[in-house]
């Protein structure tokens, strides 16, 4: 390959979801030597993916004056082949005019059989398919997505990343769930989730401060959010389980519970799939507010029912903290991200506060000044622990992961 055809390559990486398409286009170094990932050439997101939604494109091409806009569908066409044919018509009209070298898929689920990146075939499809009840929310539109990726990007290869796969190697005492040898042999145990994220805040971490290869508390704070205790730049135990519902509440997933719970409400007449309705859909800050799911909403509502679910939401974290830090003989920095994580200034405070026995001492001003924009310490000098703001990028670490196996 030329020289010149090498510096057209690039890596397309997209987080589908059931009414998104998230993607940003990274270029291939063009330095034979260097076979590394640049910086994104450009970023954005399709929403209004669902039946009836309406599409609108954002991305970072976009001059300040100019706002994300409906965009018109052709007939017969679904949210998602419209959001193909939107970016495929950006790329194409780029300034750099890029080939793509391979789409990288973030995939939520990997199971017992993808601890790594791997190129996707008719029989890994239908493998990870076996998996969709364990991320309901995510797992079908993460496939779906490739396979439609296939089809408008004939010959290009598409690459599952997985969000599971961070965490393959946490030892058999954090896996183990207290059931029978028979239902751990069929799969039932710990597989940890937002893996992608969680490799990017502990490496890039890691660059600026030595400390962070050391305890290293990590939270992804968001819609979905969890909380994970990395050691040497290793997961050492995570918060979320078996599948995406567990561990922490989250903006409509309610997090642990206990089992009897599950049994009390099937004595009831709830059926699996209102079950998986309640728990995923209708549970967290959205089911204890009945308001909503965002916490920017609520944090802007007068109406007692808001505040008290952000404190419920603000004290699991805390209290699921504190057992991580426990297991892992203490903590020696903390790192926010994730949509709540990286941008609500209040939330840091409180967390830190609930943490403060630890000799956290948080500068409110770099709190204050944090942004999602660059990786950012509120800490103070004296601070027995180091806090920072780590706005991830789970995409450049997809298209890492896509480019090794090419």
């Amino acid at each position: 390959m030329s020289r010149h055809q090498q510096k057209n390559r690039a890596i397309l990486a997209v987080n589908i979801g059931s009414s998104s398409l998230k993607f940003s286009l990274y270029p291939i170094s063009p330095d034979a030597t260097d076979s590394s990932i640049g910086r994104a050439a450009f970023s954005g997101s399709v929403q209004g993916l669902e039946p009836s939604g309406t599409i609108v494109l954002e991305h970072s091409g976009q001059t300040d004056q100019e706002r994300p806009a409906a965009v018109m569908q052709e007939p017969n066409e679904d949210g998602l082949q419209a959001a193909l044919r939107i970016l495929k018509g950006l790329i194409e009209n780029h300034d750099h005019g890029m080939a793509i070298a391979a789409v990288a898929h973030r995939v939520v689920h990997g199971g017992d059989h993808f601890s790594e990146a791997v190129v996707v075939t008719t029989e890994i499809l239908k493998s990870l398919h076996a998996l969709d009840p364990l991320a309901p929310l995510h797992q079908p539109h993460n496939l779906r997505g490739i396979q439609a990726f296939a089809q408008y990007f004939p010959g290009v290869p598409q690459v599952a990343c997985f969000d599971t796969a961070f965490h393959a190697d946490i030892a058999p005492i954090e896996r183990t769930f207290p059931l029978t040898q028979a239902l751990y042999a069929q799969g039932v145990k710990r597989y940890g989730f937002h893996g992608l994220s969680y490799h990017y805040i502990s490496t890039r971490l890691m660059r600026q401060s030595p400390t962070a290869g050391k305890r290293l508390l990590m939270a992804h704070l968001g819609n979905g959010s969890s909380l994970c205790a990395c050691i040497g730049g290793k997961s050492f135990s995570t918060t979320m389980g078996f599948s995406a519902i567990g561990g922490l509440m989250m903006g409509t997933r309610c997090g642990d519970l206990d089992p009897g719970v599950v049994l009390y409400l099937v004595q009831q007449g709830m059926k699996a799939q209102d079950l998986e309705n309640l728990f995923y859909r209708e549970s967290g800050l959205k089911g204890l507010s009945g308001l909503s799911a965002d916490m920017r909403t609520l944090r802007q509502s007068s109406d007692a029912r808001a505040a008290f679910a952000i404190q419920v939401y603000t004290h699991r974290v805390i209290r699921e903290a504190g057992g991580l830090i426990a297991a892992m003989g203490g903590v020696d920095a903390i790192a926010f991200a994730g949509g709540i994580g990286e941008n609500d200034r209040v939330l840091r405070h409180e967390l830190c506060s609930g943490l403060e026995f630890l000799g956290i001492e948080l500068d409110a001003a770099a709190n204050q000044a944090a942004s999602n924009q660059q990786i950012t310490p509120i800490h103070r000098p004296t601070s027995k622990v180091e806090v920072w703001v780590v706005p991830t990028d789970e995409g450049i670490i997809a298209a890492e992961e896509a480019l090794a196996l090419l």
